[in-house]
C-alpha cells in the first residue's frame, strides 16, 4: 500500500470519505425525487396534483352490515340461479333457487369475501391504493415457467401495459420496421413505443394530446342547449392522472405518488363496479377521469372476470353500438361518455357471438395472468405493448394441434392446420359496423350526438370486404401489417403491393364513390376521382421514386422476415383511415400522423384547427425538439422507413400548418380478429370452389396450383360431413 492511500485510508479521512458520499448520494436523491420531478413536469407541460373522488365517502359500521347483507344475498341468489336449470314450472324454481341460497354451505361459499376483511380491518372507506395495500402490499406470482416470486404490488401495477400502455423492454415486440430490424430487440436501443392508433385519431404516442376531453355537444333532443360530453383516451386506462404516465416515456423518472393514488383497481378487480362513475371531471388543475371509489364497489372486489375485462376491451372487439356492450350501456351519471359507433374490430367477445363466452370462459383462463402482468400472446402484428410476450396464447392450448377427434374426417381436417388457422374457419363474420375506411378530414355533423364525427366512408363485417385472408408467421411490420409467405416461397405473394395496398373489389369502390359524392356536398372541394382514388388505391399518393424505394425495401429488408417460421393462412380485419401528415417526415410507406384535439374536432368540424390546437401542446413541440429527436424520434422514424431520421422543422409557425397535408395511409392496417369464435365452422366448399372466399393466386399460388385447390374432385362428397363444428373438438 502506497502512501497517499495509507493517508487516505486514515480513521479521519475515512470518516470524511464517506460522509462525502453519503452527502453525494443524498443530493443524487434529492435531485432525482424532488427536483428532477419538477422540472420534468415543466418541460413537458403537465401537472400533477393529489386527487379526490366526491364518491370516496366513509360509513357507518351499520350502514357497512346493511350493505355487506345486501351484497350477499345478491351473490349468493345469482350463484343458486346459475346452478338450478331452467324448470318449466317458474314456481319450482323459484322455491328451488331459494333453498339453495339459504344453505348454511352456500350462505359461507358465496359472499364476497372482503366483506370479512374490511369488517375485521375496521374499514369503512374506500381510498384507492392505499386502501389496498394495507393488506396487498406484495403479492407471490406464480410465473408460466413455474417459478414463484414475491413481488411489491404497487411496482408491478405500474410496469404493466394496463397502466403504461407501451414498452421499451428488448424482445417485447414480434413487430419489423421497414428498415428490416425487430422493434427494440435485444441488442438494440430500445424506445418507448405503443400502439400507433389511426381508428381513435390520435397516435398511441400522442394519447397526452387526448387523454381527457369535455366536449361541448349540442344534440337535437336538448333543441340547442349544450351538454358536456366525456372522451379520450383515458376511459379505457387504469390511471386516473391528469394525463398518462409520461414518466415512462423517460429513460429515468418514476410516476409521482399522487399519480400512482389515481390507479383505478376496482374497475378491474369489483364485480360491482358502476361504469357510471366513469366521466371527465374538471378541478383546479385540469381534467382527468372520475371511478368509482365506492365502499359497494370496493366489498365486492376479487379476481378479474371477464366482465371487468369487457368494461374496456369490448370497446376495441364489439364496439360501443354493439347490443351486449354493458359498459357502453351506462355512459356516465355526469358528463356522458360518447359512443363511437363504428367497430375497431367488430369480433365481439359475449356469450351471443362467441363459443367460449357462451361456454363461460374467463378471458383469464387464455390470457392467465402473472401478478399485474397479462400475456396477449407471442404472435402480433402491431405495436400494441405486450407484458409477457413469451407466454404462448392460441387455440392450441386447449384443442391441442388436432382438435378434430370425432369427424369421420378428422385425419383430412386436422391435417389443414399446417395451412389454416383456426380462426380462419370459425370466424364467419365481423359486425356489420366494421369499419373499413375512415375519413378523419372531412367529418360529418350526428345530429343525435349533437357533434361532428369522422366519416365512415366504408363499412362491413363480410368476408372479403371488411376483412380479408393472408399469410401470417406471427410478425407485423411498423404499421399493422401480416407478415407470411406462402410456404412455397413465391415472390408472388406481395400483399403491402397489392392485397393491402389496393381495393379492387367494384362494389367497395361504388360505395366509396357513393360516400364521397355525399361528401362533395359538404366539402365541395372534393375532387371526386382523385378521392377514390386515394382511398381503394393508396399507392396513388406516391411517386414513382417513393413506388421505386417502397420496392426495393420490401424485397431487402422485409422478404426474409415473411419467409421465417411457419406461416397459416389467418383472417385480419382491414382498415384505414385519412388523417394529416407531418409531409417533413415521410417515406414509401407514409408519414408521421398528427393528432387532433378532441373538442376542437367535435364541436366545430374544423380539422384543420383541431391539429393546430392538438400540436401547440407542449409536449408535440417538444417532441419537434433536439433532445427528443436524439432519443427517440431518429430511431422511430428509421422503423417508420424515413431515411435521414427526423427532421425538427415544427409544422405549425405563424399560427398556420406547414408542409401539413391530409392522406391516406399509404396501405391498410390488417388486425388480429381472435374472438367472435362459431363452434360451426366453414364447410369445405366454401374456400374450395372457383367462387370461394380464397383468393389462391393471390395468396402466391400458381395458376394450376389454385385451379386445383378450387375444383377438388372430393368436395362435393365430403361437404356435408366435413362441416367444421365445436363438436368435432376435443
Amino acid at each position: 500500500m502506497n502512501a497517499f492511500a495509507k493517508t487516505l485510508l486514515t480513521p479521519k479521512n475515512a470518516r470524511r470519505l464517506l460522509m462525502t458520499v453519503a452527502v453525494g448520494l443524498l443530493v443524487l436523491f434529492v435531485l432525482y425525487k424532488v427536483v428532477y420531478p419538477i422540472v420534468f413536469d415543466a418541460y413537458v407541460g403537465k401537472s400533477n396534483a393529489p386527487l379526490t373522488y366526491a364518491n370516496s365517502q366513509p360509513i357507518s359500521e351499520a350502514e357497512l352490515e346493511a350493505m355487506a347483507t345486501e351484497l350477499s344475498l345478491s351473490a349468493r341468489r345469482a350463484a343458486a340461479e346459475a346452478i338450478v336449470g331452467q324448470d318449466d314450472n317458474a314456481f319450482a324454481r323459484r322455491v328451488k333457487v331459494e333453498m339453495l341460497m339459504n344453505t348454511q354451505s352456500f350462505m359461507r361459499e358465496h359472499e364476497p369475501t372482503h366483506i370479512k376483511y374490511f369488517r375485521d380491518a375496521s374499514i369503512l372507506q374506500y381510498e384507492g391504493p392505499q386502501t389496498c395495500l394495507q393488506c396487498h402490499a406484495t403479492i407471490k406470482v406464480r410465473h408460466h415457467d413455474g417459478r414463484t416470486s414475491e413481488v411489491d404490488t404497487l411496482d408491478d401495477i405500474v410496469n404493466s401495459v394496463h397502466f403504461k400502455f407501451q414498452s421499451d423492454g428488448g424482445g417485447g415486440f414480434s413487430t419489423y420496421g421497414y428498415d428490416g430490424r425487430q422493434v427494440n430487440a435485444e441488442g438494440s436501443r430500445p424506445i418507448p413505443v405503443g400502439k400507433i392508433n389511426r381508428a381513435c385519431g390520435i397516435p398511441g404516442s400522442f394519447s397526452w394530446t387526448g387523454w381527457a376531453a369535455l366536449v361541448e355537444s349540442r344534440p337535437e333532443s336538448t333543441h340547442g342547449e349544450v351538454e358536456l360530453r366525456s372522451e379520450g383516451c383515458g376511459q379505457c386506462h387504469i390511471g386516473g392522472n391528469y394525463q398518462p404516465a409520461t414518466e415512462k416515456m423517460m429513460p429515468i423518472g418514476d410516476v409521482p405518488d399522487v399519480a400512482k393514488e389515481g390507479i383505478d383497481c376496482l374497475i378491474c378487480h369489483s364485480t360491482e363496479y358502476d361504469m357510471n362513475q366513469r366521466y371527465v371531471i374538471r378541478d383546479h388543475v385540469g381534467l382527468r377521469w372520475n371511478q368509482d371509489r365506492t365502499m359497494r364497489a370496493a366489498l365486492t372486489v376479487g379476481r378479474a372476470t371477464t366482465k371487468n375485462c369487457l368494461n374496456c376491451h369490448q370497446h376495441n372487439m364489439g364496439g360501443d353500438a354493439y347490443l351486449h356492450n354493458e359498459a357502453a350501456q351506462a355512459l356516465g351519471k355526469q358528463h356522458r361518455r360518447l359512443l363511437h359507433t363504428g367497430a375497431k374490430r367488430g369480433n365481439p367477445f359475449s356469450p351471443q357471438d362467441d363459443v367460449h363466452a357462451a361456454a363461460g370462459l374467463q378471458c383469464t383462463d387464455c390470457h392467465v395472468p402473472e401478478g399485474h402482468k397479462i400475456p396477449r400472446g407471442r404472435m402480433g402484428v402491431d405495436l400494441v405493448a405486450n407484458d409477457l410476450p413469451d407466454v404462448e396464447v392460441s387455440c392450441v392450448t386447449c384443442h391441442s394441434i388436432a382438435p378434430h377427434n370425432r369427424s369421420e374426417h378428422k385425419a383430412l381436417l386436422n391435417g389443414h392446420l399446417d395451412r389454416i388457422a383456426c380462426e380462419t374457419c370459425h370466424i364467419r363474420d365481423l359486425q356489420d359496423n366494421n369499419v373499413v375506411l375512415r375519413d378523419w378530414v372531412h367529418p360529418t355533423w350526428d345530429a343525435e350526438e349533437g357533434i361532428f364525427t369522422p366519416t365512415d366512408v366504408y363499412r362491413s363485417g363480410e368476408v372479403n370486404k371488411g376483412f380479408t385472408f393472408l399469410w401470417f408467421n406471427g410478425n407485423g411490420t411498423f404499421l399493422a401489417n401480416a407478415l407470411g409467405n406462402n410456404p412455397n416461397g413465391s415472390t408472388e405473394y406481395d400483399p403491402l403491393m397489392r392485397q393491402l395496398a389496393r381495393i379492387d373489389d367494384p362494389e367497395i369502390v361504388a360505395a366509396v364513390r357513393e360516400k364521397a359524392l355525399e361528401l362533395k356536398k359538404t366539402y365541395p372541394d372534393i375532387d371526386l376521382d382523385a378521392y377514390v382514388e386515394a382511398a381503394t388505391d393508396p399507392l396513388s399518393q406516391l411517386t414513382p421514386e417513393q413506388l421505386d424505394e417502397r420496392r426495393r425495401m420490401l424485397d431487402e429488408n422485409l422478404r426474409a422476415h415473411m419467409n421465417d417460421g411457419q406461416s397459416r393462412i389467418y383472417p385480419f380485419k382491414l382498415f384505414n383511415a385519412m388523417m394529416y401528415e407531418d409531409m417533413g417526415n415521410q417515406g414509401p410507406f407514409g408519414a408521421m400522423i398528427l393528432p387532433f384535439d378532441y373538442a376542437t374536432y367535435y364541436e366545430t368540424g374544423d380539422t384543420a384547427a383541431s391539429v393546430k390546437q392538438a400540436i401547440r401542446d407542449p409536449i408535440v413541440q417538444r417532441m419537434y425538439q433536439e433532445p427528443f429527436k436524439l432519443y427517440m424520434m431518429d430511431e422511430f422514424m428509421a422503423y417508420f422507413g424515413v431515411s435521414g431520421g427526423w427532421k425538427t422543422d415544427y409544422p405549425l409557425v405563424d399560427g398556420k400548418l406547414k408542409n401539413v397535408e391530409p392522406k391516406w395511409m399509404r396501405q391498410m392496417g390488417s388486425l388480429m380478429v381472435n374472438h367472435g369464435i362459431q363452434s360451426v365452422g366453414r364447410d369445405c366448399v366454401e374456400c374450395h370452389s372457383p367462387s370461394g372466399i380464397l383468393d389462391y393466386r393471390a395468396l402466391g399460388y400458381s395458376q394450376e396450383r389454385a385451379a386445383e385447390l378450387e375444383n377438388l374432385d372430393i368436395v362435393e362428397n365430403l361437404r356435408p360431413a366435413a362441416s367444421l363444428s365445436a363438436t368435432d373438438g376435443g
